[in-house]
């Protein structure tokens, strides 16, 4: 089974999208999670709705806490998962129907992997990802957060709380650090929608040719935290 695990903050609006285009898998064993990391629009009601709308074999949950930030949300509906593989679901999401089905079969061709990851879209911009490479890894950040990981292979320190940018890359850094590889799958596997985690990026040349931009120095400074905690300086 997955366990697909969902924090949310104040993205009701997005929410319905994101658990929908979970219901229309092709791959149906998975359980959902879903923290509220103290949002103020309801997210609930959403949640609800679409509860009365499942077979009652189905699993889903809603847990809520105080706004401690998305990865205290992973850690909290972490401890809830019962799956053997983990996926780590954007409120804003919307996954194409064999998202699942593809990473999972991924993971079953490619037993020395501990996740699979696919490209994907921000809107209308496609982010290509390639191919796993430890070296591509130690430079940037590549790989997003929607990966499957299989249960057993992900790090018992779990999501690092301290970590406010950048928690993805950190994610596979520490897992690469014990050994740990992903899978590329070479699809389009979801699209998330603008105003989200990512929703401040910025053209590769802002970063080049604009270093006094607000966004880029607390871009340099988030990525200065990860490279001194893995010792990429």
């Amino acid at each position: 089974m997955i366990s697909i695990i969902i924090p949310i903050y104040n993205q009701a609006d997005k929410l319905e999208v994101a658990l929908l285009s979970i219901k229309n898998q092709s791959y149906s064993d998975w359980e959902i999670i879903i923290v509220n990391d103290g949002s103020q629009d309801d997210p609930e009601t959403v949640f609800n709705s679409f509860k009365a709308s499942l077979k009652n074999n189905q699993k889903v949950s809603f847990k809520n806490q105080s706004n401690q930030g998305a990865p205290a949300a992973r850690n909290c509906g972490l401890k809830d998962a019962q799956g053997d593989y983990l996926f780590f679901c954007d409120a804003d999401a919307n996954l194409r129907p064999n998202a699942l089905a593809r990473l999972f079969n991924a993971l079953l061709d490619n037993t020395q992997a501990s996740y699979a990851y696919s490209s994907f879209n921000w809107g209308l911009k496609f982010f290509k990802v390639g191919e796993f490479s430890a070296e591509k890894l130690k430079q940037m950040p590549y790989i997003h957060t929607m990966s499957l990981i299989r249960r057993s292979d992900f790090p018992p320190t779990a999501w690092d709380e301290s970590i406010k940018k950048f928690q993805d890359w950190d994610l596979w850094l520490t897992m690469y650090g014990q050994g740990k590889i992903g899978i590329f799958v070479d699809e389009i596997l979801f699209t998330i929608s603008p105003g989200g985690t990512i929703s401040s990026w910025l053209p590769s040349f802002a970063y080049r040719f604009f270093p006094t931009l607000k966004a880029v120095k607390k871009y340099n400074q988030a990525l200065k935290i990860i490279k001194e905690k893995h010792g990429l300086l």
